[in-house]
């Protein structure tokens, strides 16, 4: 059974906290000044909000031990959840944030109250800058030292932290995107600006939307899990003196900490069945002592099937 780690949670529950207290500014001061971009930005912040409350459903629901119905558990929860988040953020997010400042160029008008609009786009910075800092350090925490974070986001099982991280980003240039264009409105008294602003935060929000899509759909489909758990599992199994060789090693990410692995051995000759039985015993428990993660292991000997042909013969 999955248990979503304490990092995790604690990501989410920040990039929650952090979304309302943005939002409710937000919609205030939009209302006031009649900026589109302002208001592009709090349609912004309050689709994070369900997007983070739709992550902790997937944490919760994917905790559930397995059962007749789904053997393996139910790990990809998370990632189907993690998918309706992409989902939420391009029809939602892209979507009426396009629109609506699309609408604005028929009818265009210099923002008002600038004062008050600068002083909700600098708290936004501030809160988004403290939960970007918090899954920053958590993707950090996790990733190997020789790779990057993007490396990290690309090759993570976890979506509930890379989400938020990416959500945090696009909050963070959404915010400078509407500064600018409120600020360049005024400055040279252009209604245009504003409303292009809002063009430019859907557009974004579209980019981030594809790549959650991407990522975490590759994981609901079956993806394997990091290239440097196989080096892992392949050296634990080699290094057993009953190994002459290791064949086909298959893995499959059934959850941010739970992996499926079947492999095909080919055991030195001259064992017989109560010796194999114990190799095979031997390298399991080898795997899942380095590797808690490894919850399925299926192993295939070629000298039982061996055994098993001739006997058929």
């Amino acid at each position: 059974m999955h248990m979503p780690s304490r990092g995790a949670k604690k990501v989410v529950y920040v990039a929650i906290f952090a979304n309302v207290c943005i939002a409710a500014a937000k919609y205030i001061v939009a209302a006031v000044s009649g900026s589109s971009a302002l208001l592009a930005e709090a349609i912004h912040s309050t689709i994070d909000t369900g997007n983070e409350l739709l992550l902790l459903l997937g944490m919760k629901r994917s905790t559930r031990p397995a059962d007749s119905l789904h053997p393996y558990g139910y790990g990809k929860a998370l990632y189907f959840y993690a998918l309706l988040v992409a989902v939420y953020i391009f029809a939602l997010g892209g979507g009426i944030t396009t629109y609506r400042g699309i609408s604005h160029l028929r009818h265009p008008e210099v923002a008002s109250h600038l004062g008050w609009t600068y002083l909700v786009l600098a708290l936004a910075a501030v809160f988004d800058s403290y939960s970007w800092r918090i899954s920053y350090l958590e993707l950090k925490s996790r990733k190997d030292p020789d790779e990057t974070i993007w490396d990290e986001i690309i090759g993570s099982k976890d979506p509930s932290v890379f989400t938020v991280f990416l959500e945090d980003s696009a909050a963070l240039i959404g915010t400078l995107i509407a500064f600018l264009g409120i600020f360049l409105g005024h400055v040279f008294r252009n209604p245009y600006f504003d409303p292009l602003a809002s063009i430019l935060i859907g557009l974004l929000l579209t980019a981030v939307a594809i790549l959650l899509g991407r990522e975490t759909g590759a994981l609901l489909l079956g993806e394997r899990t990091n290239r440097a758990r196989i080096d892992r599992i392949r050296k634990i199994i080699t290094a057993d003196p009953s190994v002459e060789d290791v064949g086909d090693l298959l893995t499959m990410q059934l959850g941010p900490d739970q992996v499926l692995l079947t492999v095909d051995i080919k055991f030195r000759p001259g064992l017989d069945v109560r010796q194999l039985e114990a190799a095979i015993d031997r390298i399991e428990e080898e795997i899942r002592k380095q590797d808690e993660t490894i919850g399925r292991i299926f192993i295939e000997a070629d000298a039982l099937k061996q055994t098993s042909r001739e006997k058929a013969a």
